[in-house]
Order: structure tokens, then C-alpha cells, then sequence
């Protein structure tokens, strides 16, 4: 008899979709997710329009981003505690109808010629409240819906999700405010909740496995963080990377300076991390073949500091353009692992606060690597911020891998936290 034939090199490279042919439960949610990200990317651009449309003021637009993230910090640990106490399909299900009604009351404001900033403000920051308790919950449902060998690939086709969000919601809103204006574009948000809502609907009860009585607390869970090193690494690798080489703050004045460029410039720097990192969710088929997942994520994170310290080298916008789009794949690659991790190696009563402590992980890190970009470029210059981060993030890796040799052993066979 013949060997069988090596499974085609599509397979192969290409993310894996598995988890959704094998799991209806997963399916409809990452369905609804991926139309209620592109609902929520509408949303987020038609404010800061609106905004600017009342104001004039940049200052003013740019407060959208202060009342949209101090929220998610504050209440991300907290949504993850509340994640691990109560039924996290009742969570989710009550967070994301919350999301769809604020919509709905932005576009009732906008159809009544209601224009007020500060109802505007106050709509972003119950938003923000809401996704900081539904992103811990639905992340916590995913591994009671799919067996633990099939998470990474879950991971990655959610990767694709929000990142597809983030890149056609943006767009998509645009377009509608520009023909129908702010209300139609806040009415179709609400109406994309629905795909999540119908998804939540159906799932089973996902109350956490937990011993005792005892409410889950915040400081509970960041005193088990404490004790499970190869968690605590995936954060602090995750810090080398927002922190120390995240060149966003200066993509305006690189755009103008370097490449003699325009607005449309700054978005193209905009888009390409984006692009890359959309690029590494759907070429994640290789990916099943990596046990060690610590070492990946090291890898992937000196990968992106790597290409940030080249960008910072180039003066060709097509040369830039690809070392973005490099380092958003790397990101993406060291996400799923990240992910894969918590999900894995973290008890099931655990889970939401974990994921309470990734939400500001991802929420503050870039916000304090654009503070320190912005400092150290001024100080210096743009050269000087961007190429320094992408080598200080390398080094900081470097570090941390010898720091680190139960990371680096971590097996996802025989996972360990």
C-alpha cells in the first residue's frame, strides 16, 4: 500500500477553519463578532466626524480616544473578575445588547438633530464599559466550545476578525456618513449587534468552574498571575513590544518629513500594521506545527522590533510600507500564541480575569508607547525614537528569553503555567 498523500500545501499554510466547521456553537459566534467589529469600527469613526463636525477641534476629537479608553482600563479587570463569578453567556449576552442600544441612541440623537459633545462623550464611555465586560466573558467561552488542540486555530481566525474590523469598519462608515449621514451609520451598528446577540442566544450556560462561594475578586486573580511565570511573560513580552517600539504617534510627522507626503501618506503607515497583521491570521496554518509557544512569541516580538528599527532606517514609502505591514504579522503571531496560553494553561475560574488584565495590556500599552515615542522624538528625532524602540524592544526580548527558560521550554503538549 501507498503512503498517503502529504495534505496540500494550502492546508498548510493557510489559517486553519477547523473550529468552525466542527463547532456550530463558535461558528455563529465568530459570525456575529466579525459583522458587530465592523459595526463598531463604523461607530468609532462616525463620533470622531461627528465631533469634529460640532467643534472644529482636533483637541476635541482626540478626548474621544481619553473617554473611550479610561473606561476599558478601569472596568477590564474589573469585567473579568464579574466574568469569573456569573454565567458568562448571560454576561455577554447583556454587555452586547447594552452596545446596541447605545448605538441605537446615537442614531435616535443624530435623527432628532440632537448634536451635543458631551452626549456624544458619555455614549463612548458607556461603549467602552460594555465591551470591557463582554470582551472577557465571550473570550472565556472558547474554550468550553472548542477542545484545547483546536484553540490556537480559534485564536487566529479571531485575530482576522477584529483586524478585518479595524480595517473595513473605518471605511465602511465613512462612506455611509458621507451618503446618509451619522444616523444611518449608527443604525446600522445597532442592527450588527444582532449577529452577536442571536450567537449568544445560543449558546449553552457557561458558569465557571470555580470551588466555593466565594465572589471572584481582582486582587485574587492578579495574586495567581503572580504565581504562574509563563503567564506573567506573555504580558511582559507583550510590554517590549507596545511599549518600547511603537511608532504610531509619529506616522504625521514621518509622513510629511521622510516621504514629502500628505494625510493620505499618514494613513497608508496607518493601514499597513493593520494589513499585516489581517496577513498573519489567514497565513496562520503553519502555526499547528509549533509546540514550543513561548519561544515563538519571543521570536515574533523581536520580529517586530526588528522591522520597527528598520523603518526607522528607510526613506522609501514602498520599503516602510512593507516593514509595517512585517511587524503587524509579527504582532498577529504573537498573539495567537499569547492567547493560546491564557486559554490553555490558566484554570477555567481564572480565565476572565486574565483576560480582564490583557484588555489593559492592549488597551494602555500602545498609548504609553506613543507617549514615549512622542517624548523621545522630540527630545531627539523620529530616526533616533523609532530605530532606538525597535532595538531597546529586541534587546528587552533578548533579556527576557534568558530571563525566562521556563518560557522558552513551555510546551503546549503538556502545558504549564
Amino acid at each position: 500500500m501507498s503512503a498517503p498523500a502529504p495534505a496540500p500545501e494550502r492546508r498548510r499554510l493557510f489559517a486553519d477553519l477547523t473550529p468552525l466547521r466542527t463547532s456550530a456553537h463558535y461558528r455563529r459566534l465568530w459570525f456575529g463578532n466579525t459583522i458587530s467589529w465592523v459595526g463598531q469600527g463604523m461607530t468609532a469613526l462616525a463620533v470622531s466626524l461627528q465631533v469634529y463636525d460640532i467643534t472644529r477641534s482636533p483637541f476635541s476629537v482626540g478626548l474621544v480616544g481619553l473617554f473611550s479608553l479610561v473606561p476599558l482600563i478601569v472596568f477590564g479587570l474589573y469585567g473579568g473578575a464579574i466574568a469569573d463569578t456569573v454565567d458568562r453567556r448571560k454576561l455577554g449576552l447583556f454587555s452586547a445588547a447594552g452596545s446596541a442600544v447605545l448605538s441605537a441612541a446615537l442614531a435616535t440623537a443624530a435623527f432628532a438633530g440632537f448634536h451635543r459633545v458631551w452626549f456624544l462623550y458619555a455614549i463612548v464611555a458607556l461603549q467602552s464599559v460594555c465591551a470591557a465586560l463582554n470582551s472577557p466573558a465571550r473570550t472565556s467561552m472558547i474554550p468550553r466550545l472548542l477542545p484545547p488542540e483546536q484553540l490556537r486555530a480559534a485564536n487566529a481566525l479571531n485575530s482576522m476578525t477584529t483586524t478585518f474590523g479595524t480595517l473595513v469598519g473605518p471605511s465602511l462608515g465613512g462612506l455611509i456618513v458621507g451618503v446618509a449621514g451619522y444616523q444611518t451609520a449608527y443604525l446600522v451598528d445597532a442592527v450588527a449587534f444582532f449577529a452577536a446577540l442571536y450567537a449568544m442566544w445560543r449558546l449553552p450556560a457557561m458558569l465557571p468552574d470555580r470551588t466555593g462561594t466565594k465572589r471572584a475578586s481582582v486582587l485574587d486573580g492578579l495574586r495567581f498571575l503572580a504565581t504562574r511565570p509563563n503567564l506573567r511573560m506573555t504580558f511582559f513580552s507583550d510590554f517590549c513590544a507596545m511599549i518600547l517600539a511603537h511608532p504610531r504617534a509619529l506616522f504625521p510627522v514621518v509622513a510629511v518629513v521622510w516621504y514629502d507626503g500628505d494625510a493620505r501618506t499618514t494613513g497608508l503607515l496607518a493601514a499597513a500594521p493593520a494589513a499585516g497583521a489581517l496577513l498573519g491570521g489567514v497565513l496562520s496554518g503553519w502555526q499547528g506545527r509549533i509546540r514550543h509557544h513561548g519561544q515563538a512569541i519571543l521570536l515574533a516580538v523581536a520580529c517586530w522590533g526588528t522591522a520597527i528599527a528598520a523603518f526607522g532606517l528607510t526613506r522609501e514609502l514602498w520599503l516602510g510600507l512593507i516593514l509595517l505591514a512585517l511587524a503587524g504579522y509579527s504582532d498577529t503571531v504573537s498573539m495567537i500564541f499569547r492567547n493560546t496560553m491564557m486559554q490553555v494553561a490558566a484554570p477555567d475560574e481564572m480565565r476572565g480575569r486574565l483576560q480582564g488584565v490583557f484588555i489593559v495590556v492592549v488597551a494602555g500599552g500602545p498609548r504609553l508607547g506613543d507617549f514615549l515615542a512622542g517624548s523621545v522624538a522630540d527630545l531627539t528625532s523620529p530616526a533616533v525614537a523609532i530605530t532606538g524602540g525597535g532595538i531597546a524592544c529586541v534587546l528587552a526580548v533578548g533579556l527576557l528569553a534568558l530571563y525566562g527558560r521556563g518560557f522558552r521550554r513551555y510546551d503546549a503538549v503538556d502545558p504549564t503555567a
